[in-house]
């Protein structure tokens, strides 16, 4: 007998996790359950179930892509919003381009101001920038959630939409935040040299 993920779970991320079919996830649980499907479909695991060596290794293999895929995608925000949304049938607009312009021209000037603090190495202005995303994030996020429940497609898409903006703008602004805090730290230590 093999130690093998339910085909039901390959088609349900949610399942996999053992999460509830829903936006808000508890994210200490997934790391927990990562950590636990990790260990359970590791290759020296299933190599216990499998007589045929290259036939655990390569199913191991497609286990883990699938529990890495599934992470990722329940981790973050936008994505797990699409997840949710081609679960319920209703991803086909997702790439469609935003109309919202005041948010467009409210994004696009976030984005310039990152940029500027990133070319400036201006420490002060990501750290004023970072709550701003946030708190877009945040807002968007319940806007989706609210959308979803209430089974308010347009609305749920459009959120989405702007998540993913949101999302590659918040990772961009913590990425610039440690750039340039390590780029300040390793000033500090040429001192010293």
């Amino acid at each position: 007998m093999t130690d093998t993920i339910p085909e039901t779970q390959f088609d349900n991320f949610f399942a996999l996790f053992e999460q509830p079919v829903q936006f808000e996830v508890n994210q200490d649980s997934l790391d927990q359950h990562l950590r636990l499907l990790q260990k359970r479909y590791h290759p020296d695991n299933v190599a216990k179930n499998l007589a045929d060596t290259k036939q655990a290794k390569q199913q191991s293999e497609q286990y883990s892509a699938v529990i890495n895929q599934a992470y990722q995608t329940l981790s973050a925000p936008d994505s797990r919003a699409g997840y949710l949304l081609g679960m319920a049938d209703q991803a086909q607009n997702l790439e469609h381009s935003i109309a919202d312009l005041d948010f467009l021209e409210d994004a696009m000037e976030m984005r310039m101001d990152l940029d500027d603090a990133i070319v400036g190495k201006d420490l002060l202005a990501l750290q004023q920038l970072h709550p701003q995303i946030t708190s877009r994030l945040a807002n968007q996020s319940q806007r989706f959630e609210t959308a979803y429940q209430e089974q308010d497609w347009p609305t749920a898409i459009d959120a989405t939409q702007k998540l993913k903006f949101l999302v590659k703008l918040n990772a961009d602004v913590t990425t610039g935040l440690d750039d340039v805090a390590t780029a300040a730290h390793s000033d500090d230590d040429d001192l010293y040299v």
